[in-house]
Parts: C-alpha cells; structure tokens; sequence
C-alpha cells in the first residue's frame, strides 16, 4: 500500500460503535516489522517514566527495533512560544528520515483505538518506508513543518497529555499493538 494511500485511510473519521470490538485484519499474519523511534520534546524523564519506559523497550525487543530520542524543549531558552516551538521543530526534523513513515501524536488528530493503532504499525510495515517515527511535541504543540511531514496524525486522548505521560502510554500501546498483531494474550 503506498504511502499516498496510507494517508486517506487515517483521515478518514474515528471508528463508529459499530467497529469498536472488531479484530485487527493484520492479527496473526506476518507483518514486516519497521524499527520504531519515538522523538520526544521535554527535559530530564522523571525516574518513574525512566522506568517505564526502559521496561517497555525490553518488551519490545522481540517484535521490533526500537530508539528513543529526547529533543530538548526551548534549548535557546526563547521567551516567544514561537520561536521555542521553531527550534524544537528545527531539532525533531534532523532525526526524521526521509523515507520514514511519521505519526504525529497530537490533541486534534484522529481518535484512534487499540487495534487501529496494530493496524497503523501493519501498514506502515507495508509501505515502502525504513522506519516509524512518532512524534511527541513540546508544552506548545508540534510547528508547521513536522504537521505537515506527518503521514497520519493521531491523538492518544481527547485530553491533553503532559509529554511523559503521552510517552507512557505510547510505549504501552506499542507493546499492546505486536501482541493484537501476533495474536498474543495480553489485549482483551
């Protein structure tokens, strides 16, 4: 599936009542698995997130190959939002890939569940890109340029997330999405 194609299925609208329950159509098929990073604006992780985090790559490591790259909020200290929110972009552009397939975690995308997220990694597996880089902003968002070389744009709740807990539960449902695509026993 190419990546043009891949683009019109995530804009498509959240998934009705009707298809929430529904299986995923990637779930005990094989499933090229892309390495995965995820860029992170913030500063120093929290032990507690540490430790999360680092027990979700050991679980990973089975399924995929996985990077986590930290980009550090307002590195010039800049007092306009604007400018913070250029420089973090600036810094989380040098670590995309050309050919990576980019998914944009963010308040506004789309809402999507569980198995759309196996589904999300199923495709990508299957378009041609080298990587999946998902990308988590800053207390001000994501700039224009990372918006716009997103393929898919998602948001992980209707709330705003502080980006340690956004990262918290990305790297859960990472985890969540190989087992639903493997046809293991940990999503219900």
């Amino acid at each position: 599936m190419a990546i043009s194609q891949l683009n019109q299925l995530y804009a498509s609208a959240s998934p009705t009542p009707q298809e929430k329950g529904r299986t995923c159509r990637y779930a005990g098929q094989a499933v090229r698995a892309l390495p995965i990073r995820v860029i992170t604006v913030g500063k120093k992780r929290s032990e507690g997130v540490r430790l999360l985090v680092d027990e979700y790559k050991t679980k990973l490591k089975p399924y995929c190959s996985f990077e986590d790259s930290l980009v550090r909020s307002n590195p010039r200290n800049a007092q306009d939002v604007r400018a913070q929110v250029e420089d973090e972009e600036v810094a989380m552009m040098k670590l995309i890939g050309s050919d990576d397939w980019v998914v944009v975690l963010d308040e506004r995308g789309r809402d999507i569940d569980s198995e759309a997220m196996a589904e999300l990694i199923g495709d990508a597996g299957n378009s041609g890109a080298s990587r999946i880089s998902f990308c988590i902003g800053g207390a001000y968002g994501h700039g224009r340029q990372v918006r716009k070389r997103a393929n898919v744009t998602i948001r992980l709740s209707s709330m705003v997330l502080n980006h340690q807990i956004a990262l918290v539960v990305l790297m859960e449902q990472l985890y969540r999405s190989w087992t639903i695509l493997k046809g293991q026993n940990y999503h219900h």
